[in-house]
């Protein structure tokens, strides 16, 4: 289908800012993301499983409890929205056809527990833990857990039972995802075939709760993108780890006798992108959290006046693996929880 014109398509991104999301008038139907749909729908037919979860334009990824449906971001529908968010966040969650999927997979999980009411099961409960646990604030995850699936990034799984559940389901449900052999050993194997136990058992079956609500719709939302990218940008502003110079001085060199050899910080800034995408797959840190890492080590290398003696390609690996180092630390480390991205 030709794509909808929208007059906004050719405000610079200062203008576009000023517009409230309400304005945008964007929607599912037209997109490449009803295809997405369409084949999250097939996959859940092909498993017999008669829900079809209903989905609607919002401000963010999201599954309500009481209604099974699926909000998508308003930045997915149109190009000129997902490069003003690749500007202001430095990353499109959900930007690829694969990486929706797995969105897509993860938030049916959602949908098909509270349609079916699967959380009520004492055995769900005693395979995942209770729903009724309270959401934390922080979850701090064990990267080396055979106990859990592996599907979004950052070892959602662990953060709770019900992200337990859709992890495993979104798993299960991907086709040809050779679950059993990608998980042969692993304790988290027995999550995987109770799902498939589970899905068998309401295989046909009309689900609970039907009714069809759209919850925060993006209609609805006042906020201008201003707005709504500020307060994105302050989730990820974290207070970083600012142990840098050590590490520094061991990677570049700030002997005067080096004065002639390029400034630290240049070196920084010339490949600051592709290691910040590096890292950033690596870790599943957000882009815009390590960019602003980033800044606090080109500031230190300006303030101290180092210089990137050497080879280049040797200083990238090292640097790389130095804020790799500092990431994992700050994800990890004794005094640090990492925040729930969804």
């Amino acid at each position: 289908m030709p794509r909808r014109k929208f007059a906004w398509e050719s405000l610079s991104d200062e203008q576009l800012l000023k517009r409230r999301l309400s304005s945008l008038r964007v929607t599912v139907e037209g997109t490449w993301l009803a295809d997405c749909v369409d084949s999250l729908h097939t996959e859940l037919a092909d498993r017999d499983i008669r829900l079809r979860p209903h989905v609607w334009i919002s401000n963010e990824w999201f599954s309500p409890d009481d209604t099974p449906g699926i909000a998508i971001p308003f930045y997915l529908t149109h190009p000129r929205l997902m490069k003003l968010e690749k500007k202001m966040i430095l990353d499109v969650e959900g930007g690829t056809r694969s990486e929706c999927m797995a969105i897509l997979r993860h938030e049916a999980g959602h949908t098909v527990q509270h349609a079916y009411q699967l959380h009520r099961r004492r055995r769900w409960q005693q395979v995942f833990g209770p729903s009724s646990k309270r959401y934390p604030r922080f979850y701090r995850p064990n990267p080396a857990s055979r106990h859990y699936v592996q599907h979004l990034r950052l070892w959602y799984a662990q953060s709770h039972p019900d992200e337990d559940f859709a992890e495993t389901f979104a798993v299960w449900l991907k086709p040809r995802s050779s679950w059993r052999t990608r998980y042969a050993g692993w304790p988290a194997l027995k999550k995987l075939e109770y799902v498939d136990e589970l899905m068998a058992e309401i295989a046909g079956k009309r689900p609970v709760l039907r009714h069809r609500e759209r919850v925060d719709p993006l209609n609805q939302i006042g906020e201008t993108l201003a707005e709504h990218y500020k307060k994105k940008q302050a989730i990820y502003a974290l207070n970083t780890p600012k142990t840098y110079d050590r590490d520094l001085y061991r990677l570049f060199s700030g002997d005067p006798r080096h004065h002639r050899s390029p400034p630290a910080s240049v070196f920084i800034r010339r490949h600051r992108a592709r290691i910040r995408k590096l890292v950033a797959k690596w870790t599943g840190e957000n882009q815009l959290t390590l960019d602003a890492v980033l800044d606090d080590m080109i500031t230190r290398c300006r303030e101290h006046n180092l210089r990137a003696v050497g080879s280049e390609r040797k200083l990238f690996m090292d640097f790389t693996v130095l804020l790799t180092a500092k990431t994992m630390h700050a994800l990890f480390g004794p005094l640090r929880r990492k925040w729930i991205a969804l």
